[in-house]
């Protein structure tokens, strides 16, 4: 018979028109289906099989009535007959279902050897990393072979999980060395994260931290997401493939053995990998120590040698004198002795030395070990200040919260000086200056500057100095002066650079702006190592010129400048080097005032020479209240 339907069984011809394509292919699912069963409650009856079957009650469905027609089909087993029909012949079907299968195998074996081989150092992110055998991937598919059924999915969901938080760690690991040359401490770097946040808003503005941080939340659920997917899919294909699995287990198993045995390696470390299960190790003894840090510390600040020294028996050697601590940004050992920067600095520090002596003062100089690199100023600062070794957040909220005596507080308590802190780097509210023990903070919005930012630097460091000099040193008429100052124009990212005007000039900072618009991007300077070194050099160059400018400028009979680096640099200035070595610096005119410091073993002038006494930061404050206080004898 012919008609408009072909059956289930009829072969379609190949060139009739309105026959071809998804329409042909739904008219044989639909027929296939209604062969079976029950059509929209019409009674039929098909007579004869295969080629042969032809409907026996109303008219032959017409090819545009298919769609309202598949919207009658009722009966699951019919539906899923029509839908099969749809895909094809079933071998193409049973084709295209292992190719889709074979390629989720692949790709979440691939996403898990990718997670657990990871490094979470960024200097061994290479191919190299992730051409070996990890010994958690083999002991992973080994225990999901052996979970019961019930227990497998949700097993390898969890396992999955595990491993996705366990590369999220890595990850914050990589970022925390590429900055602060250490891992992320689980425990006591939750604080941190928002200080970066703050960075990202002071330097890209609040779009741009907004975005990096809906970029860092989507990263976290994209890994964990994945990984526990992998480790769900490849769960299901070795369950399905049992026996081929353990095969494959104990082939792996034993080539990791065997390069265990053979000592085998890659440029990235042993064949044979343990990197997670090391990684967790060390981690866990990490939380220990951390967990136990704040009683420790508790300890250690119970012991202050100078809390009830009487105030007239504090500084009696400096009395009458104004005291400047400066704080230079990431000044660090490596400006003075790496081969690409040591010979600038060292020449501009010869330089300021000699301009220095002529104009009558002296130097002696040694070196300090800081507590952190990279960054964390306030933690170096507050080191230098308190005694004690402050390297973390909890430890910087312990000291503040207490009543230590701070090198800056002993000024206060003698009442023989007026105490100010110029802190262009602070744009909030900072509760912290009066437990520092300043009288007044000049912080980012009390210069008067009205130039442009350079970089995360708000404020160029020759015109803090300058307003330091209009609004207090030089004041006619006042006491003596102590003052804590923190130069940032040395401040990461080191793009663009400030230069020095002439004093004169400088007025509210605009003339700072030609100056910007000359400067190079931070996409510039980044480009290259070698690149950031050189404006990293520069930017040295540039705090320590405007310090001594102000010194020679500014300086008097009465002046002691105690003037230090906080930190090393990022390790992309150092070059990975593990020194935490900083220079600190005492310059005065009045000989008596190094005569104090003598027996310290420093270098003359201002650069501390390679094998001058290393003490650690929290060790200075001590030293010095003890050599400017009451002298035996």
């Amino acid at each position: 018979m012919a008609g408009d339907f072909p059956t289930a069984g009829e072969a379609e011809p190949a060139g009739a028109p309105g026959r071809t394509g998804l329409r042909a292919r739904v008219a044989r699912g639909l027929a296939l289906a209604a062969k079976a069963g029950r059509l929209g409650g019409r009674a039929r009856s098909g007579r004869g099989s295969g080629t042969g079957a032809y409907w026996t009650d109303g008219p032959r469905p017409r090819p545009q009535d298919t769609a309202t027609t598949a919207g009658r089909l009722v009966g699951r087993g019919h539906i899923v007959r029509g839908l099969a029909a749809l895909a094809g012949p079933p071998g193409r079907r049973t084709r295209i279902a292992r190719s889709v299968a074979m390629g989720s195998g692949v790709l979440a074996v691939a996403v898990l050897l990718v997670a657990l081989l990871l490094p979470n150092l960024p200097d061994r992110l290479t191919p190299a990393a992730f051409v070996r055998l990890p010994a958690e991937g083999i002991l992973l598919a080994a225990v999901l072979l052996v979970l019961p059924p019930r227990a497998r999915r949700a097993g390898a969901a969890a396992f999955g999980l595990l491993i996705g938080l366990i590369t999220l760690l890595k990850c914050l690991d990589i970022g925390f060395y590429s900055v602060l040359y250490r891992p992320f401490d689980p425990v006591l770097d939750w604080g941190l994260l928002g200080n970066a946040a703050d960075y990202l808003r002071e330097t890209s503005g609040r779009a741009g931290e907004l975005l990096a941080i809906a970029g860092a939340v989507l990263l976290a659920v994209t890994v964990l997401a994945l990984t526990a997917g992998a480790t769900v899919r490849l769960a299901t294909l070795m369950a399905r493939h049992r026996a081929r699995s353990v095969h494959v287990v104990l082939v792996l198993s034993t080539a990791w053995i065997t390069c265990v045995v053979l000592g085998l390696q890659t440029g990235a470390g042993p064949v044979a990998s343990t990197l997670d299960a090391g990684l967790l190790g060390e981690r866990a003894k990490q939380v220990r120590v951390s967990l136990a840090d704040a009683r420790l510390f508790q300890r250690q600040a119970s012991h202050d040698a100078f809390a009830h020294t009487p105030s007239d028996q504090l500084l009696t050697g400096l009395r009458g004198k104004d005291v400047l601590f400066t704080f230079v940004e990431s000044y660090g050992r490596s400006a003075i002795e790496d081969p690409a920067m040591g010979p600038r600095i060292g020449t501009v520090l010869k330089e300021s030395d000699d301009a220095l002596k002529a104009a009558g003062f002296r130097a002696r100089s040694g070196w300090l070990r800081s507590p952190v690199t990279g960054g964390g100023s306030w933690l170096a600062h507050s080191t230098f200040l308190s005694g004690l070794w402050i390297s973390n957040q909890q430890r910087f909220r312990s000291l503040t919260s207490s009543d230590r005596t701070t090198l800056t507080g002993a000024f206060r308590r003698t009442g023989a000086w007026r105490t100010v802190g110029v802190v262009p780097g602070v744009l909030v509210a900072w509760p912290e200056g009066r437990f520092f023990g300043l009288d007044h903070v000049y912080d980012g919005h009390h210069l008067d500057y009205h130039g442009p930012a350079f970089g995360w630097s708000q404020v160029p460091d020759q015109f803090t100095l300058q307003t330091f000099q209009r609004r207090e040193f030089g004041n006619r008429g006042r006491g003596p002066l102590m003052a804590e100052i923190i130069l940032t124009s040395s401040h990461y990212p080191w793009a663009p650079v400030p230069r020095m005007v002439d004093w004169a000039k400088l007025g509210d900072g605009s003339v700072f702006r030609q100056i910007r618009r000359e400067g190079k991007s931070q996409e510039e300077v980044w480009k290259n190592a070698e690149s950031v070194r050189t404006e990293y050099r520069t930017s040295i160059e540039y705090s320590l010129n405007s310090l001594v400018g102000f010194l020679r400028r500014y300086g008097n009979d009465n002046t002691v400048l105690v003037f230090l680096g906080d930190h090393q640099p990022v390790p992309t200035v150092t070059g990975n080097s593990p020194r935490k070595d900083v220079p600190v610096t005492v310059v005065a005119r009045d000989p008596k005032v190094l005569d104090r410091i003598s027996g310290w073993g420093w270098t003359e002038g201002l650069k501390p020479a390679a094998d001058a006494p290393i003490w650690p930061m929290d060790g200075f404050r001590d030293r010095f209240l003890k050599a400017f206080g009451p002298q035996p004898g």
